[in-house]
């Protein structure tokens, strides 16, 4: 596994190592922050990016709070087991482009590397070994690329579009061939916050079922739905509050 820390990638390691023999699991530091604000200014603006941090710091954080109790909810319905990966399991480097994540995976030879979380993955590791990359993206996959694909599609009203996409790994941004999709239901209870985790709930036994297909070679690449590709970035306050109330997407 290609991964970055967090929940996530405990809950997709967990899940994987049931059925297949994961040799490890690198773990490569966050993007700093500071870094990541001014690329993202540089596309958006200042005011867009202002409302953006706004957002994730006033409302994310609400509701979190006030998703407890959904949270606990999906991950028992589910099966998600957070518990964290053995730390024997594990490799940090600082980034997945570095030189030590290519000496790593031609020293171990995987079958596949399972993606996660990660900054865009260079050519230079994508090709580093005869592997294949499979990312599992929280979006349906050309419309729904970047970020929060399931809020964006509840947004534009396109339920059919709200879930998950299984796809290989290019140089692009969720723009690897689709190995499979699924859409997830959501109930009053949910919102952004726990949307992601339904739709990593869906995601998991398509995952599975994608890496026994190219273990296998029996893989299908499938057609997208029709849409024009977007990449998709976080709302800002005024946004989320505006769908909010009056299209009544939480």
């Amino acid at each position: 596994m290609l991964a970055g820390k967090g929940e996530s990638t405990n809950i997709v390691h967990n899940y994987l190592i049931k059925s297949f023999n994961i040799q490890k699991v690198i773990i490569e530091e966050p993007v700093p922050r500071s870094y990541f604000l001014k690329k993202r200014m540089k596309k958006l603006g200042f005011v867009k990016v202002l409302g953006q941090v706004l957002f994730q710091t006033f409302t994310v954080s609400y509701l979190k709070k006030r998703s407890v109790e959904r949270t606990n909810e999906i991950k028992r319905l589910h099966q998600l087991n957070c518990s964290s990966i053995n730390e024997g399991e594990i490799i940090n480097v600082k980034s997945v482009n570095d030189n030590e994540t290519v000496n790593i995976l031609r020293e171990i030879k995987p079958d596949i590397v399972i993606v996660n979380g990660t900054r865009i993955i260079s050519k230079k590791v994508l090709n580093c070994v005869p592997a294949k990359f499979i990312n599992m993206h929280a979006g349906i996959t050309p419309m729904y690329r970047g970020v929060h694909g399931a809020y964006w599609a509840l947004v534009e009203k396109q339920n059919e579009l709200c879930g998950t996409t299984i796809h290989f790994v290019d140089e692009g941004i969720d723009t690897g061939n689709i190995l499979k999709q699924g859409i997830i239901q959501t109930n009053e209870k949910d919102n952004f916050y726990t949307y992601p985790l339904l739709q990593l709930a869906i995601g998991l036994p398509l995952l599975k079922e994608a890496i026994w297909e190219v273990l296998d070679n029996k893989y299908q690449i499938i057609l997208p739905p029709k849409g024009e590709s977007k990449l998709r970035s976080h709302p800002t306050l005024l946004e989320y509050w505006s769908y909010r109330l009056h299209r009544n997407v939480k």
